[in-house]
């Protein structure tokens, strides 16, 4: 028979690699997070679509048809969706710098541009 030696029930080895990927799972962890767009259905997106069915603001395409024309020196770079502020966030970049229009969904007025 052979010699009985001392040894674990379990292998070290799940221990060990779960020590190695802690780092990674805790960094997938904060991204998870951190994402406000995987927290809800349809995300920001969801929202602007829901708000402009029940009446409260006007479709992006709309709020575009107002504001591309004024920023035809500019390259469009593409929107966001402010839910709470019921606002959209127009985002252009001309000789390298990046330009945010502000336009109140409700009404379509810009509320501020950057430059």
């Amino acid at each position: 028979m052979p010699a009985f030696t001392k040894r674990s029930i379990l292998p070290p080895y799940p221990v060990q690699q779960a020590m190695k990927n802690l780092p990674s799972l805790l960094i997938l962890g904060a991204i998870a997070l951190a994402s406000p767009v995987l927290a809800g259905p349809g995300g920001e997106q969801g929202q602007a679509r829901k708000e402009f069915r029940a009446g409260n603001v006007r479709s992006l395409r709309e709020i575009e048809g107002r504001v591309l024309p004024m920023m035809a020196e500019a390259q469009y770079l593409g929107p966001e969706y402010d839910p709470v502020a019921l606002a959209y966030r127009l985002k252009f970049i001309r000789n390298g710098r990046v330009i945010f229009v502000d336009v109140d969904a409700r009404s379509g007025e810009i509320i501020r541009q950057t430059r």
